[in-house]
């Protein structure tokens, strides 16, 4: 082979670099040297990175006051904006220009957004949830019509379970872009009961039982102070409303409990508790 030739092939430009550069010696080394430094740098960025996401959660998991939701969150977003920082580094050490590939990624998440509309809509929407917290995992909570317990909030859906215990996925963006009802954000909740007793009943002795036997029960709170007065005059009852609080997780129990407890004082302090009748006239029927 000529000379000219064999020159000429080892002086062709790969990539930034000669055939005759690729095959010297010094540029083995040096090679090797970058792959040894590259892989030293990406096991520290992932120990790194690992530890610093497990210090943000372990913060939200030691104090109850915090969200873990949020803590969790950010453990994420620090762990993979770690790993990003790593990767540049490492293309760095082999001599590529960062600027460029940033660029490029920049161009190549542009075309994605675009045909992603929809998921990153969710994931935005994630977001929003995660950091002004409308609701936690463990609430009790109505979303897009929908009733369950918060099980799990990711970027792009929220988990729930409903009082069936049935699996409920619900797109972050139609989460945001709904009316919610949190039923576990405050401590305390105030339960109403109507009770009807008939138009002979003696109400001064009606309200009595009633407010006595509710207010008897542990889980009634003195303050704000229970109310019962006669609401309505019905067609065939007197109707007292009664408004007692007490703690959010008692709630149910108390309601459901109180109603019956009620029921059965009223019928043993001999208040009839009427129900709905009707008096038919038939035509003709005085004649005869």
């Amino acid at each position: 082979m000529n000379s000219d030739v064999v020159n000429e092939v080892l002086n062709t430009d790969i990539l930034g670099t000669s055939l005759r550069e690729l095959l010297s010696v010094q540029y083995l080394l040096d090679l090797t040297g970058n792959i040894v430094a590259a892989i030293a740098i990406l096991l520290i960025g992932l120990f790194v990175s690992g530890w610093i996401s497990r210090r943000i959660r372990s913060i939200g998991g030691r104090n109850r006051h915090l969200d873990i939701t949020l803590f969790s969150f950010l453990g994420n977003i620090a762990r993979y904006v770690i790993l990003g920082l790593t990767a540049l580094i490492i293309l760095n050490t082999f001599g590529v220009r960062t600027t460029s590939v940033v660029a490029v990624i920049g161009a190549a998440g542009l075309a994605i957004g675009l045909a992603l509309q929809g998921t990153l809509s969710n994931v935005a929407a994630g977001v929003m949830i995660v950091f002004f917290r409308p609701f936690k995992v463990g609430d009790f909570v109505v979303i897009d019509g929908q009733m369950g317990t918060v099980k799990d909030i990711t970027l792009n859906f929220t988990e729930l379970s409903d009082l069936s215990n049935v699996q409920i996925i619900i797109p972050n963006a139609n989460v945001w872009g709904n009316t919610i009802t949190n039923y576990s954000a405050y401590p305390e909740r105030r339960v109403e009961w109507v009770f009807g007793v008939s138009y002979g009943a003696n109400l001064a002795q009606a309200e009595k039982i009633i407010l006595d036997t509710i207010i008897s029960d542990p889980r009634a709170r003195a303050e704000p102070e229970p109310f019962i007065q006669v609401t309505n005059l019905g067609d065939f009852s007197v109707d007292f409303t009664v408004r007692v609080w007490c703690a959010a997780g008692d709630f149910w129990g108390f309601k459901t409990d109180m109603t019956r407890r009620v029921k059965e004082a009223l019928d043993t302090g001999g208040i009839e508790i009427p129900f709905p009748t009707q008096t038919v006239y038939r035509v003709g029927e005085a004649a005869e």
